[in-house]
């Protein structure tokens, strides 16, 4: 039987179409009316609602072109370096306000401060001296239409300065849009001047140029630092993973020692007993299989640790041993050998502290004296110990270097590694320079196991 309805479904389809159509054309427009508002929320914000608002202009970031530009100047000045922009802007905002001055008293200051005023602004509140440029360039052209007194010409340079500044501290979309402002009420005050107009378009074009170079050069110098910053928090990162893994290496033998006396006294204390219940020699066994266990699961871990170093090939062989206090003197007079001075003092009642404790605190004194021989060669340098009855204090004190230090090769990381021992004791650690220009570093290293969460210390 022949089918009469075919064409409804088509017509239903079609319709179906048209709605789904419609909907995503309603949608997009929707999308972009969202859009259209949000950006001129964000322009009516910037420009009209935080037109109060500070944006200071910092400092010049830390550079090797600043670094040379800071050794051509006397000592005394060298720190002014980083503020060169604020002294540039503050020096033309007077030689504006003296030029106009100049030129007549009383006319040429109320002139020099209408226009020199939003140049110093634009130092601290750029959209605030943008809004002030604008007032003036409007008091310009009534000027000129009527009186001709004011000689406000001079707002061809400080108006294009002012916007120069404005585009390096806001966003790209309200820079353009002061610029076109600017454009209009300058432009028209051009024309009011006569043969000035020439001269206004000259100038916004020049400053623009300059604008656009200065914002960019500006936008890449900021995702440089980003990225050097980056790379400096992962080369950090991958610093103090590596210390830690040495660490772990080196505390490897002082947990596996204990761990086998354990073993050793537990076998050993069922034969100092006669005929010991079968509790206690059941105690003993689990006792001793429960450090056998502990001393494997070290060596599973050392060695996957040692995988993952460029030592890798050390797997099978044993660690060297670690070095104590004892191995201290030996240390000190190697770096004598180098010609380095280097003065021990001891204070306290000297005893064996902690393995641990002693492993630290010989790498925090290694690692102190390499540092003053690498920036501070031939200075004196002071090793001070001093027992106490919580702990070990070390304390290492270079003077300054009698000559500049080279550059140095190494990773720059001996101070992250001190950190890392002494975070793993719970100690404290202060690495600063002193009064006379060198350098100390002072850590205070607890012989006390540490305390657990309900207060109590461990057994």
């Amino acid at each position: 039987m022949r089918d009469t309805t075919g064409g409804a479904p088509s017509a239903v389809g079609q319709a179906a179409v048209g709605q789904t159509t419609a909907g995503r054309t309603t949608a997009g427009q929707a999308a972009a009316g969202q859009a259209a508002a949000a950006a001129f929320t964000a322009l009516r914000d910037d420009l009209v609602r935080h037109a109060l608002a500070r944006r200071p202009l910092p400092a010049l970031s830390e550079s090797p072109a600043l670094d040379r530009a800071r050794r051509l100047l006397p000592h005394g000045l060298r720190d002014t370096v980083r503020w060169a922009p604020h002294l540039a802007v503050c020096a033309f905002a007077v030689l504006v306000m003296a030029a106009q001055s100049w030129v007549s008293p009383f006319a040429g200051m109320a002139a020099g401060l209408l226009v020199g005023i939003p140049v110093v602004l634009t130092l601290l509140m750029p959209v605030a001296a943008w809004w002030l440029t604008l007032l003036s360039g409007l008091a310009a052209a009534v000027d000129l239409a009527g009186f001709g007194s004011l000689r406000l010409s001079v707002l061809f340079v400080t108006g294009p300065l002012v916007l120069v500044v404005c585009t390096l501290r806001l966003r790209p979309w309200a820079a353009a849009w002061m610029w076109l402002i600017s454009a209009v009420v300058f432009v028209e005050f051009g024309a009011l001047a006569g043969d000035g107009l020439r001269d206004s378009r000259l100038a916004f074009g020049v400053a623009l140029i300059v604008a656009v170079l200065l914002s960019g050069w500006s936008r890449a110098g900021a995702r440089a630092s980003e990225q050097a910053s980056a790379a400096e928090d992962e080369r950090g990162r991958r610093a103090r993973l590596e210390e830690r893994t040495t660490i772990a290496r080196e505390l490897h033998d002082v947990v596996a020692h204990h761990m086998s006396a354990v073993a050793i006294q537990a076998e050993a204390a069922q034969y100092r007993v006669q005929d010991p219940p079968p509790e206690l020699a059941e105690t003993l066994a689990a006792v001793r299989g429960n450090a056998v266990a502990a001393l494997a699961e070290l060596r599973r871990v050392l060695g996957v640790i040692r995988a993952d170093t460029p030592h890798h090939g050390l797997a099978g062989r044993a660690l060297p041993p670690q070095p104590t206090l004892s191995g201290l003197g030996r240390l000190i007079d190697a770096v004598r050998v180098s010609g380095a001075p280097v003065e021990k003092t001891v204070t306290g009642k000297v005893r064996e502290l902690a393995p641990g404790v002693e492993l630290s605190a010989y790498r925090i004194v290694q690692e102190a004296l390499s540092n003053a021989m690498r920036h501070a060669p031939g200075a004196e340098v002071r090793v001070e110990l001093s027992y106490v009855a919580t702990g070990l204090g070390v304390r290492v004190v270079n003077g300054s270097a009698e000559q500049p230090a080279g550059a140095s090769p190494g990773a720059g990381h001996g101070l992250l590694g001190m950190r890392e021992r002494v975070a793993m004791l719970e100690g404290r650690l202060t690495a600063q320079r002193t009064a006379e220009g060198g350098f100390e570093v002072s850590a205070f290293l607890p012989d006390v196991p540490p305390a657990d969460e309900n207060g109590d210390q461990d057994v």
